[in-house]
């Protein structure tokens, strides 16, 4: 018999399979209504930050051949109307289920402020930090990209709350070791890996970029190689559990981040082919695992066998 269960700090996941960021909403969007989200390991909220956001201009997505390019811009309630809304409904409805609420801002006071409430709230298990949304104008990527900043303002928070912290590391930087260095030095209990690539494609009829916010952060298989190179080095150099993620839409996937040194994985850009790949996903891992000879799956982290 397989088990599939993996423990990181504040989690006990049944497996390793969680929605990213964003791609679930806050429980509330059709595809998660689609299932039972108790399948799930996890799941991760959308970015919360103090006040509503609308988002960028239209169109926010264009669905690619190899992946997805969007620039939806952290469309939320804001902390208040989470907390007050969102996260009471989704708890009583999954009162079990472990949830990562995921935390965005334009400066240290909005990081701050919002995972206070957040963990006040007594309703998530742990936080994500996305420090490195590509689609904010002021305010993530800053932090992101500056190893200063993130161990300064991952070591404000952790000072601030109790709950475990995931530093959320962007790609678009010269050497994300440097930046995993920093947020471990700051506190951070895991990291997650990676967020976005900044990318663009043009219109050739129109000679506009395809987003209405020019540009935006490419998701999916294409970056899939990306992510698990950069996983591999961000383990190789720190001794934090990482939530991978980067084009996985398969169980094979799951498994190559696990064995690049992932202990659990999200799954975004999958579910504009199949709102249903999360679970499709988990259903399939315990045969591929028997297959592979392996009867824990956290037995395989990091265990990538180089020439």
């Amino acid at each position: 018999m397989t088990n599939l269960s993996v423990k990181i700090p504040g989690l006990n996941l049944k497996n390793p399979v969680m929605p990213a960021s964003g791609t679930f909403g806050f429980g509330d969007v059709a595809a998660a209504n689609k299932f039972d989200l108790n399948k799930l390991g996890a799941l991760v909220l959308k970015t919360t930050t103090p006040h509503l956001r609308r988002g960028n201009p239209q169109p926010q997505i264009a669905v690619l051949e190899d992946g997805v390019l969007n620039s939806v811009g952290l469309t939320n309630p804001g902390v208040a109307g989470v907390v007050s809304e969102k996260l009471p409904h989704l708890r009583q409805q999954y009162p079990d289920l472990p949830i990562i609420a995921s935390v965005g801002g334009s400066s240290a006071a909005d990081y701050v402020q919002v995972t206070e409430e957040l963990a006040e709230s007594g309703m998530v298990n742990a936080l994500e930090l996305n420090f490195s949304c590509p689609n904010v104008e002021r305010g993530g990527m800053t932090f992101g990209v500056h190893p200063e900043l993130v161990e300064q303002l991952t070591a404000a928070i952790k000072q601030t709350v109790a709950l475990p912290i995931y530093v959320k590391l962007t790609p678009n930087v010269t050497d994300i070791t440097e930046i995993a260095r920093a947020a471990e030095s700051g506190g951070a209990d895991g990291l997650s890996l990676i967020n976005t690539v900044m990318g663009l494609r043009i219109d050739l009829e129109t000679r506009k970029p395809l987003l209405g916010n020019n540009v935006g952060g490419l998701s999916g298989s294409g970056i899939k190689p990306l992510a698990l190179y950069q996983v591999h080095q961000v383990f190789k150099i720190t001794h934090l559990p990482i939530i991978g993620m980067g084009g996985i839409t398969t169980a094979e996937d799951v498994v190559e981040f696990i064995l690049a040194g992932a202990s659990a994985v999200a799954v975004g850009s999958a579910h504009f082919h199949d709102e249903l790949a999360c679970p499709h996903i988990i259903q399939k891992l315990p045969s591929l695992l028997t297959k592979l000879g392996a009867s824990n799956i956290s037995d395989l982290v990091g265990q990538v066998q180089f020439n």
